[in-house]
């Protein structure tokens, strides 16, 4: 995505969902946890990861989605393109629910555990699959917030990438939620080229990654923040914070009693 400096900060909307910024300066995104070495020669990638991130599509999908699994079998379209249509059955904030995407516990957090709360009678199907799309998009904003402590800089531009990226509905969320611009590539496929830049750069076609960077990116789209919602987004990240330390000795003590997980 052409991210080399730590003012442009890459999403990663992939099964693993994940915020990272390139850096020349080694910097742990957490206390002992490394930062992986970047393919920029001297630079570092400090990464802050959510285990079960846009996976949690596919878990929607094939939980609570099989009215669009048999509605895209009979007319040709993939699930995904139908269930996006479900995030504009509840407004920005689904009036009040929200989900905190621990379903799979993470490396700081060990004994935490997914949680959906502020449930009413408004809320349905729909609800649930946009409280998933804005609880990713609080936690990536918990870890941008991290990581810009750490370095110090803010970050100014987000380009993201993944699968979950081609939905325009899902990235203009994102956008809204992370109070800043999210930039698209042309493709989605960034990890091939990623490895075609350096592949151009090695072989002596530019000469430096910058320049390999500077004409082999695209941008397809870029997604600004909408000002109505940041008021209320702003308002919920704030009650999002408060749910783990809130939980936290409740998940402990559930795995505790049950064992799980291991």
């Amino acid at each position: 995505m052409g991210c080399l400096s730590a003012d442009v900060a890459s999403l990663s909307f992939g099964t693993t969902a994940g915020v990272e910024i390139c850096t020349d300066r080694y910097i742990e995104p957490s206390r002992i946890l490394p930062a992986y070495s970047a393919a920029v020669p001297k630079h570092w990638v400090p990464e802050i990861e959510i285990f079960r991130g846009y996976w949690m599509i596919s878990w929607f999908k094939n939980e609570l989605g099989y009215e669009e699994r048999i509605k895209a079998i009979e007319t040709g379209q993939i699930p995904e393109e139908i269930m996006d249509k479900l995030l504009d059955s509840s407004p920005p904030g689904c009036f009040g629910l929200m989900l905190q995407p621990y379903w799979g516990a993470n490396l700081r957090n060990h004994y935490a555990k997914g949680a959906i709360i502020g449930f009413g009678d408004v809320h349905g199907r729909h609800a649930i699959y946009r409280a998933i799309i804005e609880g990713l998009a609080y936690s990536l904003r918990e870890g941008l917030e991290q990581l810009e402590k750490r370095t110090g800089i803010p970050v100014k531009t987000i380009a993201v990438s993944g699968g979950a990226a081609q939905s325009n509905r899902i990235c203009g969320i994102t956008a809204d939620i992370l109070k800043r611009p999210l930039v698209r590539g042309v493709t989605t496929e960034t990890s091939a080229l990623g490895a075609a830049i350096l592949t151009a750069f090695g072989t002596g076609l530019y000469p430096s990654i910058n320049k390999a960077v500077k004409n082999m990116v695209r941008t397809e789209h870029i997604f600004p923040p909408a000002p109505d919602h940041q008021a209320l987004y702003d308002g919920l990240y704030k009650i999002y914070r408060q749910i783990y330390p809130a939980l936290k000795n409740a998940y402990k003590q559930i795995q505790e009693v049950t064992g799980y997980p291991s």
